[in-house]
């Protein structure tokens, strides 16, 4: 039992230890891993005591009330009634978890829980800026839905059902292709085979501008000042956008991405056709999203899945609810 406890308070520093550094910036960090191994270890634990620790609590537990048993009959033989010790008390020290166990097989059912939800059905995320604006603002806590696009096993992210096929419009979260440890959050604009153009601030997609109706300008609290807003019909999807007059059309600082050859970059802006098994993404905050403009297309293997509700802004509780 000795042995147990030190190599649990092992494994339990090097969890901390994982999460300092991530935290600290020393290294990057890998949630869903971190809580795959959390629910693999938990779960061993949790196994060893159903069918190792327990039984064998018990069986000690049980040999003592035998031998308390059979002390006070050979003290009711030799007329001695009262009897020092409280058997009762024993036995709930024997049968208590250690807390090597507490910390381990005791969270099993927590942290399995929270891996299935979040690998399977919904994961939270946070806006950390202000590319999604209107559609998102910073500080929104959001939902994405795990499996519309498809079952995918945790870590690998390989897909195993097929799922609803992506469509313009949607709000997507997927692994940023330049570095694949970060999570971003776009709106899909071009799917396999589109030929999908933003050029002088208007977005075309196989040749049809999609339709654009012009709102009130957008106050945005964070800069303190009003950028002009409209209203898209993407595939469907009303959602609305924000144009900055005073920034250029054309996109600066492209990356040299895969499938660049499929992009044409002018003065006017960008046109690129979307390779097969990729996709193509925009922030509704144009002048303000470093998306698909500047990095290049998102493969299917990348998508974690698509956003679709805002279940909390301490700053603003009125934004909680669905969102196109």
């Amino acid at each position: 039992m000795h042995a147990m406890q030190y190599i649990t308070a092992a494994v339990l520093a090097a969890f901390v230890g994982y999460v300092g550094a991530w935290y600290m910036g020393a290294i990057e960090g890998n949630f869903a891993l971190l809580l795959f191994l959390a629910t693999a270890v938990t779960g061993a634990y949790w196994l060893a005591e159903r069918l190792l620790f327990l039984p064998r609590r018990r069986r000690a537990a049980q040999a003592l009330e035998a031998a308390a048993a059979q002390r006070r009959a050979e003290l009711d033989r030799m007329g001695i009634r009262q009897v020092d010790g409280d058997v009762a008390e024993a036995r709930g020290r024997i049968l208590m978890q250690p807390w090597w166990l507490d910390w381990t097989a005791g969270l099993f059912p927590v942290i399995a829980i929270v891996f299935l939800l979040r690998s399977f059905l919904f994961e939270p995320f946070k806006i950390p800026s202000g590319s999604m604006i209107p559609t998102l603002l910073v500080g929104d806590l959001i939902l994405v839905n795990k499996f519309t696009y498809g079952v995918r096993l945790p870590v690998i992210n390989k897909k195993i059902t097929a799922g609803t096929p992506v469509q313009r419009g949607d709000v997507m979260v997927f692994r940023y292709p330049p570095q694949p440890s970060m999570d971003y959050i776009k709106r899909v604009i071009g799917i396999p085979g589109d030929e999908v153009a933003y050029l002088n601030k208007r977005l075309t997609v196989n040749g049809q501008a999609v339709p654009t109706t012009a709102l009130p300008d957008f106050f945005d609290q964070d800069a303190m000042r009003y950028f002009k807003q409209f209203e898209e019909d993407l595939g469907g999807k009303r959602h609305r956008v924000l144009n900055n007059p005073e920034a250029p059309a054309f996109v600066q600082g492209a990356s040299n991405f895969k499938f660049r050859e499929n992009c044409r970059y002018s003065v006017e802006g960008v046109s690129c056709t979307v390779p097969e098994g990729h996709y193509f993404l925009m922030g509704d905050n144009r002048d303000n999203s470093l998306d698909s403009r500047y990095w290049g297309f998102v493969p299917d293997e990348n998508i974690v899945g698509r956003a679709f509700f805002v279940w909390m802004n301490f700053g603003n509780l009125k934004r909680i609810g669905p969102f196109n």
